[in-house]
């Protein structure tokens, strides 16, 4: 069987502001979450806060699609957005790459 969900990404600044925007990305639409995952570029010193970390919403399209707007609304009041995407229909190899986690999860 196909997973024909959507794949929405939105990258932030900093691991509360994750927090916040996939809060707001959950309560705007019907959407799940995948593990965070999380990138501390060579450049890190000069960023807002020193660490990225990427939220992954799946559902609809038209679900993903308003999560990503509201989880980033609430991450530019906050301390930013590095980017988004929506993937409508992620191709199996797409799909592996959910899992990764830069965070230890039990």
């Amino acid at each position: 069987m196909v997973d024909e969900r959507a794949v929405g990404m939105l990258e932030v600044y900093g691991l509360v502001c994750a927090f916040m925007a996939a809060d707001s990305g959950c309560k705007a639409a019907n959407v799940t979450l995948e593990p965070f995952d999380k990138n501390k570029p060579a450049n890190a010193d000069s960023l807002p806060v020193p660490l990225l970390v990427t939220i992954k919403f799946r559902g609809t399209v038209d679900d993903v699609t308003a999560a990503v707007e509201a989880g980033r609304a609430t991450a530019e009041a906050l301390t930013g957005v590095v980017t988004s995407h929506v993937i409508p229909r992620p191709t199996e190899h797409t799909l592996k790459m959910l899992g990764i986690s830069g965070f230890d999860v039990n």
